[in-house]
């Protein structure tokens, strides 16, 4: 292509298909949650830290860290916290299964990526619900 450009030849080669044309499946949407769920764990262990070190360093900062997270706002967080701990965990577990050279058909990759989905939302649903009958936060509404 003599006398062409560089940059005429990169615009006249067709473009990589974007992400907009591709149809959302469950093994894509568990992939991206179990980044994003890892990456929230990372804030999560600076709050178990501030915890930690609030503990240590007397009870008049550990009642406050703990009050703290009883407000709503940070029950939301503790909730949210406890959901991507055991959705990471879930998703380690079906990458465990693959690592074994298993579940990479199909038919079983939708299903391990369904039941992490459901699982994580039914256990993290179980243990705040358990949590609340042993704080007795049912008590306030009946």
């Amino acid at each position: 292509m003599a006398g062409v450009t560089t940059e005429k030849r990169s615009r006249a080669r067709p473009l990589s298909p974007h992400l907009q044309i591709y149809r959302p499946m469950i093994n894509m949407v568990m992939s991206i949650l179990h980044r994003i769920s890892g990456a929230a764990l990372y804030f999560g262990s600076l709050l178990l830290a501030v915890w930690l070190l609030a503990a240590a360093t007397g009870p008049d900062q550990f009642q406050f860290v703990n009050w703290l997270f009883s407000t709503w706002p940070g029950i939301v967080v503790l909730v949210g916290y406890s959901w991507a701990l055991i959705l990471h965990m879930l998703g380690g577990l079906r990458h465990f299964i693959w690592d074994t050279g298993r579940g990479f058909d199909i038919g079983t990759v939708d299903l391990l990526g369904w039941a992490t989905a459901i699982l994580s939302v039914l256990l993290t649903a179980a243990l705040w619900i358990y949590i609340a009958s042993q704080q007795g936060w049912f008590a306030a509404w009946a």
